[in-house]
C-alpha cells in the first residue's frame, strides 16, 4: 500500500478544490494518506517568486478560474470577503488539534472544517468571532500559539521545501511529487501501477537546457 503526503495551505483555492475531490479521484485504490499544513508563502519567498494574488490581472483569473472550477464540480465554494490573507492563525489551529505523538498531522475531519471555513459563505477567514467559533469547535488540544506548534510549521515548510514542493496543493509518494489540482489523474495513474513511470520520460524534463534567463 503506497502512503501519501498532501501538503496544503488554506489559503490556496487550489488546495481547497483537489481537497474535496482528493477522495473521489482515488476512489478504489488502496492508500494511506497524511495532511501536512505548510506556509505557502515561504515557499514563494525561497523560490524567489510572486503569488497568484500578488500579480493583479492573474488575481482575477485565478478567482474567476476556481469559481468555474467548483460550478462545474458541483462544490459550493466562495471566495472570503478578503484575500489573500495571511493563513497562520488556521495552519497553528489545524496543527494544534493534532497531539505531538502524531507527528502534528491534522486529520480530514480538522482540514475540512477550516477549509469550508474559508471558502463557503464569503466572510472574513480571519475574523475574531469566526476564528475563536472555529476553534470552539476543534477543541485543539496543544496550545494554538505555543512554541511547539510554530516550530511544527515550520519544520514541515522546510521539509517539503527540501522535497521539492513549490506549491499546494502538492503529494509526495515514493519520493515523486504531483503538484497541483490538474494532478489528481497523474496521482491516480501512478498508484494504479501505470508502466509510464517506470520509463524515461519522468526525468526528461529536468534534462533539458535552460535557453534563456531574465536578468
Amino acid at each position: 500500500m503506497k502512503h501519501i503526503t498532501c501538503y496544503l495551505d488554506f489559503v490556496s483555492p487550489y488546495a481547497c478544490l483537489a481537497f474535496e475531490l482528493l477522495p473521489e479521484a482515488l476512489s478504489g485504490l488502496s492508500y494511506s494518506l497524511d495532511y501536512q499544513p505548510v506556509l505557502l508563502g515561504a515557499m514563494f519567498k525561497h523560490h524567489g517568486q510572486l503569488g497568484p494574488a500578488e500579480i493583479a490581472p492573474k488575481r482575477d483569473w485565478t478567482y474567476r478560474q476556481v469559481l468555474w472550477l467548483a460550478h462545474s464540480r458541483s462544490i459550493p465554494l466562495q471566495m472570503p470577503a478578503s484575500h489573500p490573507f495571511s493563513p497562520l492563525p488556521l495552519l497553528r489551529l489545524a496543527l494544534a488539534c493534532s497531539p505531538a505523538a502524531q507527528a502534528a498531522s491534522p486529520n480530514r475531519f480538522v482540514c475540512e472544517t477550516i477549509f469550508r471555513h474559508v471558502w463557503r459563505g464569503g466572510a472574513e477567514a480571519l475574523e475574531p468571532a469566526r476564528l475563536q467559533a472555529l476553534a470552539d469547535t476543534l477543541t485543539p488540544s496543544r496550545e494554538v500559539n505555543g512554541d511547539a506548534v510554530k516550530a511544527q510549521l515550520k519544520r514541515n515548510t522546510d521539509e517539503a521545501i527540501a522535497l521539492g514542493v513549490f506549491g499546494v496543493p502538492a503529494f509526495v509518494v515514493d519520493g515523486k511529487l504531483f503538484w497541483g489540482l490538474d494532478s489528481l489523474p497523474m496521482l491516480r495513474a501512478y498508484l494504479q501501477g501505470d508502466a509510464w513511470f517506470d520509463g524515461p520520460d519522468w526525468d526528461a524534463g529536468t534534462n533539458v537546457r535552460v535557453g534563456l534567463r531574465r536578468q
